[in-house]
């Protein structure tokens, strides 16, 4: 561990870690601290993201190693200004499934993998089994991403487009609140 200044850096987090699940899984506050700064501010320095954490350079890089290494972080991106580079169309599309089993869910996610086009897909319970995101040239292009779905027999029941207009926020999830009000 090094050495530690004492001042509250920007990412601090405080919490109970006794009543936490973030203790079971090897992780203290420190490396939630690291976990934050990184997630917010992407790919930094050592002196930088040492500062954030209030920790020592090189304990800390070595935290951040550690925790690269067993797998708490995929990797590293931009978030690029899309809108400026090339017009493109965002639908928001609700999919059910006309079953149930597992072998339909499999060979839907499967082939929603291989898509460039779908940005998210996530699995949901209720009336739809799945919302994705997707990102086309085109509305155009849109409807014939559709249509291979469609004819790719996916056990695709009944499918509903939300056009975006704008994006309003695209965020991650505060991990320090997450796991502070996890805590309670």
């Amino acid at each position: 561990m090094g050495a530690s200044t004492g001042k509250r850096g920007p990412c601090a987090l405080w919490y109970n870690e006794r009543t936490s699940n973030v203790k079971k899984l090897g992780l203290d506050g420190t490396d939630i601290r690291i976990l934050s700064a990184v997630q917010q501010h992407g790919h930094l320095s050592k002196t930088r993201l040492a500062e954030l954490v209030n920790l020592s350079p090189t304990p800390c890089w070595a935290r951040l190693d550690r925790l690269k290494a067993a797998g708490f972080i995929r990797g590293f991106h931009a978030e690029l200004a899309l809108e400026r580079i090339v017009d493109f169309t965002q639908v928001v599309v609700t999919v059910s499934l006309s079953s149930h089993r597992k072998s339909e869910f499999d060979r839907f996610e499967g082939y929603i993998r291989k898509l460039d086009e779908v940005t998210d897909c996530i699995a949901t319970g209720g009336g739809m089994d799945y919302v994705m995101k997707t990102v086309t040239p085109s509305l155009a292009a849109f409807q014939v991403l559709m249509d291979e779905m469609l004819a790719a027999e996916l056990s695709i029941e009944r499918y509903m487009t939300y056009i975006a207009t704008r994006q309003v926020k695209t965020s991650q999830p505060n991990l320090a609140k997450l796991i502070a009000k996890s805590a309670k």
